[in-house]
């Protein structure tokens, strides 16, 4: 995909992002989308069942070795994991219980966090919703790799590192490029998440807590699912910042791969997000897409031209809070 040169720099560009046009579009062209848009109504017994599924499995592995612990922290609870991280995305978007019920929304996604063993939801929606009103914003958007990163993690062995160690790079690179000041959401998120840690700490031991956490570390890191992760924004094809996914995958991860439908269409949750491409095909059959997460990594790590600096970045001014 890539020209065998090594960035050094950011893609950078002086235009709007290609979402905000697109969606008006085709919004006058097919308004029947609309009808997409509202709460999931499955959304929450979905992820209630994922939760307790992750609560017998604490009971399920206290009693194991460590190795069968992080065997099965990585191929089954982390999976559940990273889910759940895409179902609080969904969430965060208020497809749960609706606009109307914003509240909710946050509190059911702290419950989602539960077996991620780590406060995370309060913290993402805060930032996330920069990451769709600035996307590439230059200090605004925290999904970007910084200058270090770019930088240092050129090489193909670096670049694994750098995919391994992607939840540290994610959950640290919002203190250093945007720091925001620490919301009551986020202690909330906190004194539940340490609290139920420390229940089945009480209960069960320190193995499942490892094996929840452990989970979620790995499965961030070097994981087919975390494939998303790259194939969403890095720029595989000069000129496009947003790549969709239309992989199985997607049956584990509400969908994420739809994701220049989810830019285009935030409000629509992710089991309809197919129907957008189904209406506007024409608006979405041309663009470049990935058909493989797997292989997304692959060229990532050994593609010279494709590394953290392939990202678009624009200078955006902020908007004004309602």
């Amino acid at each position: 995909m890539g020209n065998g040169v090594t960035r050094t720099d950011f893609e950078w560009v002086y235009t709007e992002q290609p979402h905000t046009q697109r969606r008006k579009e085709i919004l006058a062209k097919y308004p029947e989308i609309k009808t997409l848009m509202g709460p999931d109504p499955h959304l929450k017994w979905i992820v209630s069942g994922m939760v307790f599924t992750q609560f017998l499995a604490c009971y399920l592995v206290k009693d194991l070795s460590w190795k069968w612990i992080f065997f099965w922290a990585y191929a089954f609870g982390g999976c559940i994991n990273h889910s759940l991280t895409l179902a609080i995305h969904d969430i965060s978007h208020n497809v749960a219980f609706g606009n109307k019920q914003a509240k909710w929304n946050r509190w059911f996604a702290v419950f989602a966090n539960l077996p991620i063993g780590i406060p995370y939801s309060a913290s993402f929606k805060k930032y996330h919703i920069d990451h769709h009103r600035y996307l590439g914003g230059d200090n605004l958007d925290v999904d970007i790799p910084t200058d270090f990163e770019g930088w240092f993690f050129c090489t193909p062995l670096r670049k694994l590192l750098w995919l391994f160690l992607q939840p540290l790079f994610y959950s640290l690179r919002p203190l250093y490029v945007n720091p925001k000041a620490i919301t009551t959401m986020e202690i909330f998120n906190a004194l539940v998440q340490f609290s139920v840690d420390l229940i089945i700490y009480y209960l069960w031991g320190l193995k499942p807590i490892i094996y929840l956490i452990a989970g979620s570390i790995l499965c961030m890191g070097l994981h087919p699912i975390s494939g998303h992760f790259i194939a969403e924004h890095y720029m595989f094809l000069k000129g496009y910042e947003t790549y969709s996914y239309y992989g199985p995958l997607n049956c584990l991860t509400f969908n994420v791969g739809y994701h220049m439908e989810h830019h285009d269409f935030p409000s629509i949750p992710g089991c309809r997000l197919p129907m957008v491409k189904k209406i506007a095909p024409e608006y979405y059959d041309n663009l470049p897409y990935h058909q493989s997460w797997i292989r997304v990594l692959w060229d990532f790590v050994f593609d010279d031209s494709i590394g953290p600096y392939s990202r678009v970045k624009r200078l955006c001014k902020l908007a004004k809070e309602s």
